[in-house]
């Protein structure tokens, strides 16, 4: 191999490095980045953290002319200067020999973000000594691009660690014995459209229990609700439809490289009719081999 002018290494135009696989981690500071590298590591992926864009070509052409690492993952952020034409170059570089690359976005609400790190009591990195809401600003709109570029979009606003570290897992484990993997999604429009959602489902056409008196303080966690919901007309014949639709889907998903999706179901508030027809199509895609995670996005905030 010949060595690469500016480091000495392996370039990656010399071959060898495409039975790589690369997974970009990025996305707004606080939205979980580093619980996200975290779980690829424990599924075997070497993780660098925190590497300039522009270095990413030569570090694949290094581990690969090691011969012993053949999926590595790179955490980037803002902090690099021009971020997303230095980003956009190294990818292209990578790709045109066949190394296979995703890019893994970690979005989540200012709202929860700004609660994030006044929690942690850090200053956010592009924040320049104004307040926290404008150093995000910058943020979003330097990854802009490279969001609408992304192979994965994780809202982790309503996730907990755990919760994100079950979706890499499905994007990225081991999936021989599943054919689809999915996270179900109850939420209220009220509260804005889920930014990660693949599928919409909109089950506002059901009588809203909100306006029985007895199951008003109710959710659609417990059984006066559930079975007030799916005892409406046509309730559990969208639900057939709606699980037939995603069988209908996943042999194209599967075939796009795309092994996870998120369904988003959504009413009003998202309390009472959401919350019931998620879990029960949550049930129903179980039973047709599709592994499921179910959140309850607005679950609480009534």
């Amino acid at each position: 191999m010949s060595p690469s002018p500016e480091t000495g290494e392996p370039d990656v135009d010399d071959r060898g490095v495409g039975g790589m696989e690369v997974a970009l981690v990025t996305g707004m500071s606080g939205a979980g980045r580093s619980t996200a590298a975290r779980a690829l590591e424990d599924l075997g992926w070497f993780v660098i953290d925190n590497l300039l864009p522009s270095l990413i070509p030569d570090s694949v052409a290094t581990l690969a002319a090691g011969g012993q690492i053949d999926r590595l993952a790179v955490v980037v952020d803002v902090r690099g200067g021009r971020f997303f034409d230095d980003v956009s170059q190294a990818l292209n570089r990578l790709r045109e020999h066949d190394v296979s690359v995703r890019i893994v976005f970690l979005e989540a609400s200012d709202e929860s973000l700004v609660r994030r790190f006044e929690s942690s009591r850090r200053p956010h990195p592009l924040q320049q000594g104004e307040r926290l809401i404008d150093g995000l600003r910058r943020e979003r709109a330097a990854l802009g691009s490279l969001r609408g570029d992304a192979d994965l979009v994780i809202d982790t606003t309503a996730l907990n660690v755990h919760d994100l570290r079950r979706k890499i897992d499905a994007a990225f484990g081991d999936t021989d014995d599943i054919a689809l993997r999915a996270t179900v999604m109850s939420f209220g429009f009220k509260y804005g459209l889920p930014v990660d959602s693949d599928m919409v489902l909109d089950v506002r056409f059901l009588p809203n229990p909100h306006w029985v008196d007895a199951l008003r303080d109710h959710t659609g966690l417990q059984a006066e609700v559930s079975d007030y919901v799916l005892e409406q007309p046509d309730a559990r014949s969208f639900l057939d439809m709606a699980s037939q639709l995603v069988d209908m889907m996943a042999a194209g998903y599967l075939r796009e490289g795309k092994r996870y999706v998120t369904i988003a179901v959504g009413c009003t508030g998202g309390k009472h009719r959401s919350v019931a027809m998620a879990e029960n199509l949550s049930s129903r895609l179980v039973k047709h081999g599709v592994e499921t995670l179910v959140v309850h996005r607005d679950l609480g905030r009534e």
